[in-house]
């Protein structure tokens, strides 16, 4: 089965692990138009690491694309756009969201009401959506508590996105299955 539609479906998620090539398919899935583009990270200026990878994607989205910086994606897809939108990452968002409520080391759903924003406004979006996320419950057990509280509340809202969606690929080394 190739792994691009023939009919894509309006929502798409793609999950995937680090470095697994899930931005770069996500694009591609809506490559050869207008895309608008919300990027989720909050760059830490003093996080060199993490401002390379955030160039990295910026060098390969094309130049027509419209960027939305630091987006909140259960905000921003409430407005409707004309052509496709692409969110990448649910995971920087979700980091994002624990950091706005304090929430590292507070009980798990505590966040719940910023996930199931985003879960309604991805079912409610009526245009064609592309969502890439992290999988990270394939690796070893996070050692703090804070690494588990994240594997444990993207795994849910990754559930919850993919319920919603109506295709969803996983990405392993570069390569893309369909999961529905």
């Amino acid at each position: 089965m190739s792994p691009h539609p023939s009919q894509p479906g309006r929502r798409t998620l793609v999950l995937g692990g680090a470095r697994s090539g899930k931005s770069a398919f996500a694009e591609s899935l809506v490559a050869g138009g207008p895309v608008r583009y919300l990027a989720t990270a909050i760059p830490d200026p003093a996080d060199t690491d993490f401002a390379a990878r955030i160039a990295a994607h910026r060098d390969r989205r094309p130049a027509g694309w419209t960027v939305v910086e630091a987006a909140d994606p259960a905000r921003v897809l409430r407005d409707p756009h004309p052509h496709a939108t692409l969110v990448d990452d649910i995971g920087t968002w979700l980091t994002a969201r624990l950091d706005a409520r304090q929430a590292w080391d507070a009980p798990r759903g505590t966040v719940a009401p910023d996930t199931d924003a985003l879960v309604t406004a991805v079912a409610e979006y009526d245009g064609r959506l592309v969502v890439v996320t992290p999988e990270v419950g394939l690796g070893v057990i996070p050692a703090t508590r804070s690494g588990r509280l994240f594997r444990d509340e993207i795994g849910s809202c990754n559930q919850d996105l993919a319920r919603v969606c109506d295709e969803v690929f996983f990405v392993v080394a570069g390569l893309p299955l369909r999961l529905k």
